[in-house]
């Protein structure tokens, strides 16, 4: 989302709902610092057994902490208000809320520091990769390891807060409180998620950091021929589709979003394309879809912009508009980030428009970024050469 400045650039609203929530749990940290460390009871003696309920007191805070990373995200994606500073401060909030309750702990006595020491080494290193990445323009994506890592660890340092604070030496102490039992087992569990979720990050970033080997660096020409081959099928592709248009006597035309433009330009590198190339619309946001292709604002609230509605209007508004004897139109989610509920990264729909009528497929697409674009622009010029066949 963002803000018109003064002098005319783009400026992204910085108080949104989901920022305020990311700053508002930051803010409440020593709230529960204070609910675990102090000697709070005490100043209140007529509450009897308030020591008793200290610990669950704090654990309660926490939970509520952590379960607001949840809600921040739900509405920053929600209300399409996706901030740089969102981006920022999310897991900033979250470390700071780990980091605070495993140092608390250790101030209790409660988790020898060595545990402390991992989680948060852990942290530092995966930053500077991350640091490391970012300036070189790559985006190492999260995996399973690290969610799984963070979840652990969250409830690992709820049944800490909450089992009995005395350090139990003796042995046949732990088995009168199984809780301190059930504490450490998901405590080693977090911590061996922790190490894999860290050593995941390094095997994704070993060419960053320097670790490649000479039969890697092969390994990678052969994956940039590969993506050569690729772009070479457009090429083939896209030539089909202007000979096919010119033999059937029709025009085409294209409606972006996911691809940017890649569909109409890979029609327009061909020589002679102006004869049956109308034009083309890159309709990257919703407010392009809706002022300039038609599509309905109902069916963009409703359906989402990456759907089979929205792409068959896409599709209907780039024929009428550019007025082309075919259409087609695509919509998705290119990735890295941008997963939806139902719609992971490499879903793509495809809408067509011809004397027939309009159709969608669902598409599926594997790979990354770049990978996913070239499959769609390939799989929509294939479409365009079946309409122009006569086939659906």
């Amino acid at each position: 989302m963002t803000e018109s400045a003064p002098n005319g650039a783009a400026r992204e609203k910085l108080w949104t709902p989901a920022n305020v929530v990311t700053l508002v749990r930051i803010c409440c940290v020593p709230v529960f610092v204070v609910a675990i460390i102090s000697p709070w009871p005490a100043w209140f003696p007529q509450w009897s057994d308030a020591e008793t309920w200290k610990p669950w007191i704090a654990a309660g805070i926490f939970v509520l902490l952590a379960a607001t990373d949840g809600l921040d995200g739900y509405l920053a994606r929600s209300r399409n208000e996706v901030t740089n500073f969102g981006k920022f401060m999310d897991p900033l909030a979250d470390k700071i809320l780990v980091a605070a309750a495993l140092l608390a702990l250790v101030e209790l006595s409660i988790l020898p520091s060595w545990v402390a020491l991992v989680i948060l080494t852990r942290e530092f290193i995966v930053s500077g990769i991350r640091m490391v990445a970012a300036s070189q323009g790559v985006v190492i994506a999260a995996s399973w390891y690290g969610k799984a890592k963070t979840v652990t660890q969250i409830v690992a340092i709820v049944l800490f807060i909450i089992k009995d604070s005395v350090v139990i030496t003796d042995p046949e102490g732990v088995l009168h409180n199984p809780l301190y039992l059930v504490s450490w087992a998901v405590m080693i569990v977090a911590l061996v998620l922790t190490i894999v979720s860290m050593l995941d990050y390094f095997v994704k970033a070993r060419e960053l950091l320097g670790f490649t080997s000479a039969s890697r660096k092969a390994d990678r020409a052969e994956v940039v021929l590969e993506d050569a081959v690729d772009l070479d099928a457009c090429r083939v592709s896209a030539a089909d589709v202007v000979a096919a248009a010119r033999e059937a006597r029709k025009t085409v035309a294209t409606a972006e979003s996911l691809t940017g433009g890649m569909v109409a330009a890979a029609l327009t590198a061909i020589p002679g394309s102006s004869a049956v190339v109308r034009g083309g619309v890159v309709s990257y946001v919703d407010d392009v879809k809706h002022a300039v292709l038609g599509v309905d604002a109902g069916t963009l609230a409703r359906c989402g912009a990456v759907s089979g509605e929205v792409a068959c209007q896409m599709a209907q508004g780039a024929k009428d508009d550019l007025q082309a004897d075919v259409a087609v139109a695509v919509t998705g989610i290119a990735g890295p980030g941008g997963a939806e509920e139902g719609k992971p990264v490499g879903t793509v729909w495809l809408a067509v428009a011809d004397a027939q009528g309009v159709r969608a497929e669902l598409c599926r697409f594997p790979g990354d970024r770049s990978e996913v674009r070239t499959r769609t622009v390939l799989r929509a010029l294939a479409a365009l050469k079946a309409s122009l066949d006569g086939r659906q």
